[in-house]
């Protein structure tokens, strides 16, 4: 079959595609045919080698996919061959593998995928949708002005949509460029902002006429986390989901503290068990087939364009969610 690995660190062009050995399913496994390849963020980082875990090489990444069952393994009846489903490895302790033509896993991974939502729609709901959805879990949105970062892309788009369906009484989105700023506006942030704009916290003052973010949602981290710290009210709530790009100092947390501001971590792993991620998953796929959630695809990529499909997401050209089709 067909894979991406790389052999070692640095631009897209380290993306290479291999022939490899086609997967055997293992007792209690199954075979699955994949149709669609999720891409996230923390991938480029690992590439690049500036995420928080250091990968081993050589690496096939890719940790969620969706397909359809092939073959089953010894000592299975279910899923059927020929069932599609979704393939969440990153919550199974797969975290690598998913960039490749098959992929042999645990048949308790799996979760059904129904007849009206896509492979490429269900990739975007697995790390990205469950993110948005536990985002608004840990910290409530309901009846609050919150602020969506990174707003145009996999998880800010969908966690507009979480948060106004939670009862957020005010949800500002955060965006870079004219064209993401429009997309999130159509996906119902009551506020969109450019962040590119110098001037875009005096903006946001403006338009809030005397009130204030009580919650942000950062998911872009680095130096951009103590400018938004500018817009958090006395009391507010910062949750921070960039995992690796923390860079707040001491002093800044002091200055927190004194605004009785809190700070909040948030990692998706620790939150997610078997059974409850199965729950998740199929209560985002049918908020997709009930039509209360949108799921916008940013890039539709053939597998042998990798280094394409992540230098669009280096650059942060796109919007929504990229994906990766054998």
């Amino acid at each position: 079959m067909k894979a991406i690995q790389y052999r070692s660190f640095g631009s897209p062009e380290v993306l290479e595609l291999i022939d490899m050995p086609k997967p055997v399913p293992a007792h209690g496994e199954v075979l699955v045919r994949v149709g669609a390849i999720g891409l996230n963020f923390f991938e480029v980082l690992m590439r690049q080698d500036r995420y928080a875990v250091k990968p081993g090489l050589p690496m096939v990444p890719g940790v969620e996919v969706a397909g359809i069952v092939e073959a089953q393994g010894e000592g299975l009846k279910t899923p059927a061959v020929g069932t599609r489903v979704a393939v969440p490895m990153f919550a199974f302790g797969r975290g690598a593998g998913g960039c490749a033509e098959y992929v042999a896993i645990d048949a308790d991974a799996l979760v059904p995928i129904p007849g009206d939502v896509s492979f490429e729609v269900a990739t975007a709901l697995m790390i990205q949708g469950l993110t948005a959805l536990h985002l608004v879990r840990q910290s409530n949105p309901q009846g609050k002005t919150v602020l969506v970062t990174a707003a145009a892309g996999g998880v800010g788009s969908l966690l507009i949509q979480l948060a106004r369906e939670a009862g957020a009484k005010t949800v500002i989105a955060l965006a870079g460029g004219g064209e993401k700023v429009a997309f999130t506006r159509s996906l119902g942030a009551d506020l969109a902002i450019d962040y590119k704009a110098a001037d875009w916290q005096s903006e946001l003052g403006q338009h809030l006429a005397g009130g204030s973010v009580e919650t942000i949602y950062d998911m872009v981290g680095g130096s951009f986390t103590k400018s938004a710290l500018g817009v958090l009210a006395q009391g507010g709530e910062l949750v921070f989901g960039a995992m690796g790009r923390f860079e707040l100092e001491a002093a800044d947390v002091e200055q927190m503290l004194s605004g009785n501001q809190s700070l909040r971590g948030f990692a998706l792993l620790p939150l997610l068990t078997p059974s409850a991620l199965k729950t998740d998953l199929g209560d985002l796929f049918r908020r997709v087939e009930d039509g209360r959630l949108k799921v916008h695809l940013g890039g539709r990529f053939p597998l042998e364009q990798a280094a394409e499909a992540h230098r669009a997401m280096e650059t942060r050209s796109t919007t929504g969610k990229i994906v990766l089709v054998p």
